[in-house]
């Protein structure tokens, strides 16, 4: 079967907002996939918090077939998420391809993604198609943006197709060039089957589902394996996407399709991994990564009578995303909760987000934090991810935090704002050098800086055009402590944090007067004090609600008054040190909202 030949694997890369949905929507109507009455907007991006932001999260493959030149072609979409915590993800579905249609806004021109991921294709050899969208705009600047093409990418302008993704505009054009200039896949069939995972999900009928491009040999009814995690299954169902999942059989070299496991346990079928045959021996492919946790956060539930359908909540969301972690924690303020480990932010976010919308559960989620690696007296290194297992500092012999390399694109004329930035965040200047309008930075930047709101801060800095990569670089020596939070001098868990010694004032002092803000008025004073150990570095206090006890006073000496407001006092101190300050849960929501 000469499929092979006649088969092209390629994926849409743009930046945010340049139309990558939509013409994908055009290329599924224009090879008639999808009838048009089933036709919806980013057909694609089928999670309503993908809809809702406008963002793609779950990479999502689909079949297209054509016509050309009297021959039938079949056409394998690979979606990719654009998000830097997904940029994994992203290499792999690169991987999965030959080609790449790099669709660049008219109106906007090349921006800092669109160059950032140009590098990453770059790596991969993959044949680009140059194609320029909203040409029907008035205030499309056509001839600027091929220009800027050629310079930065050296592509020739004959090569670049002008589409308007949105009224179907030249969409034939651009199916006539993955086929022509997009390679077929390479591989054989005779040789033993090597398939790369580019992606995988849970079905509750198949067990977990994985997305392959078969690289070498056919997959049919027989026994395979993991090669990363080493389980062995039996495929269920095996098949393509047109877009919904539909049975084949078999998939040869060269296909893109579903293999349905059978599993149930999803973190065996790790993106990145090599699916082969139990009797015959090959090489994994390469480019395998763990997964591993970079920010660390507790889930709580707001009523402690919900715990265990957060617990229920979790293990149905760890089937469909096996790339976050979560393990029991317990908070004396806060009760049981689950301590979580997320890829980044924005994939917090979206489990946080999940588990509201999906599960209609409301959650408290403390401040983001990340591993710390504590060397202690004996030599022992532990790793700690929340206050709480923070050792006695009299154990520490020093701590190490994660370092990561940054790489920054931004259009030239925000250059002084992004490098003000940086310093804020305690980064290290490694290289700055221009690509076209566009700068290129590389930092070494601590990741518990980045992770507070050094993203947003980056975004409005540069007007949204900047655009962010960063990987594990090292684990640096910090010099860190924690910070306690005392609320009428008991110590309350949930408020402590594990800050940069350089940083504590200014942490320590915009959390008590945070807390000042939101701590209810009590009968009695309620002092707020930030400490290092037994050293207080910050303190406000909540003012008592106060009666006018002179009220019924007329006239008569000063003594009777002063008599009063002294009885008034004692009761006052006498209730400070028996009274319990009441901390309502809105004040945990409220503290973690904005961090």
């Amino acid at each position: 079967m000469d499929n092979q030949k006649y088969t092209r694997n390629f994926a849409i890369v743009a930046h945010i907002d340049h139309g990558k949905s939509t013409l994908a929507d055009r290329l599924l109507e224009a090879t008639g996939t999808i009838e048009p009455r089933l036709m919806k907007e980013q057909v694609l991006d089928s999670n309503p918090i993908e809809r809702e932001r406008g963002i793609t999260i779950k990479l999502a493959p689909v079949r297209m077939k054509y016509m050309s030149n009297g021959e039938e072609y079949i056409l394998n979409l690979i979606d990719t998420p654009g998000h830097v915590d997904f940029s994994y993800e992203v290499s792999r579905s690169l991987a999965a391809c030959e080609g790449i249609i790099l669709v660049v806004d008219a109106t906007q021109g090349i921006q800092a993604q669109t160059v950032a991921h140009m590098a990453l294709i770059k790596d991969k050899n993959l044949k680009v198609i140059p194609v320029i969208n909203k040409i029907d705009l008035p205030t499309a600047k056509i001839e600027e943006t091929k220009s800027a093409l050629s310079q930065l990418f050296g592509f020739d302008k004959e090569e670049m197709i002008e589409i308007s993704a949105k009224s179907g505009t030249n969409i034939d054009k651009v199916l006539g060039a993955v086929i022509e200039r997009i390679p077929a896949p390479g591989g054989s069939e005779t040789d033993p089957v090597k398939a790369l995972v580019f992606s995988s999900v849970y079905d509750i009928h198949k067990g977990v589902v994985i997305f392959v491009k078969i690289v070498d040999g056919i997959v049919e009814q027989a026994q395979f394996r993991f090669m990363a995690s080493k389980a062995v299954f039996h495929p269920v169902d095996i098949g393509v996407f047109t877009p919904e999942m539909k049975t084949t059989g078999k998939l040869s070299t060269g296909e893109v399709g579903y293999i349905s496991t059978g599993l149930k346990d999803l973190s065996l079928a790790r993106v990145g991994d090599t699916v082969s045959a139990v009797n015959q021996n090959t090489e994994p492919l390469p480019g395998y990564k763990e997964p591993k946790p970079m920010v660390y956060l507790s889930l709580y539930p707001t009523d402690s009578n919900d715990f265990l359908i957060l617990r229920e909540s979790l293990e149905k969301l760890h089937l469909s995303d096996s790339s976050f972690t979560y393990k029991l924690h317990s908070s004396l303020a806060l009760g049981k909760g689950y301590l979580c480990g997320f890829l980044g932010l924005l994939h917090a976010d979206i489990i946080r987000e999940r588990l509201e919308k999906e599960f209609l559960l409301n959650v408290i989620a403390t401040a983001p934090t990340v591993e710390y690696g504590i060397v202690i007296v004996t030599g022992e290194i532990k790793n700690v991810h929340t206050p709480d297992d923070f050792p006695d500092p009299s154990q520490i012999k020093e701590i190490k935090e994660p370092l990561m390399y940054t790489t920054i694109y931004s259009p030239s004329e925000y250059v002084g704002n992004v490098m003000q930035l940086c310093e804020t965040k305690r980064a290290e200047y490694v290289n700055l050098e221009y690509i076209g309008s566009q700068a290129k930075f590389t930092y070494l930047i601590p990741l518990s800086e980045m992770i507070v709101d050094f993203f947003d801060g980056l975004k409005s800095q540069t007007s949204g055009y900047a655009s962010l990569d960063y990987e594990f670089y090292e684990m640096r020596k910090v010099d860190a402590v924690k910070v306690d939070i005392l609320i009428n001098h008991k110590k309350v868990d949930a408020f402590a944090q594990i800050v940069v010694r350089e940083k504590v004032q200014n942490v320590a002092e915009k959390m008590v007067s945070r807390l000042k803000e939101l701590i209810p008025r009590h009968q009695f004073q309620i002092p707020i004090q930030a400490a290092i150990g037994g050293k207080v570095v910050a303190r406000s206090d909540v003012k008592s609600f106060r009666k006018d006890v002179t009220q019924k006073l007329y006239g008569g000496d000063r003594t009777r008054k002063d008599k009063l407001l002294e009885a008034q006092k004692k009761g006052k101190k006498k209730m400070r040190s028996v009274g319990n300050v009441d901390l309502p849960q809105e004040i945990f929501f409220d503290l973690y909202k904005n961090t």
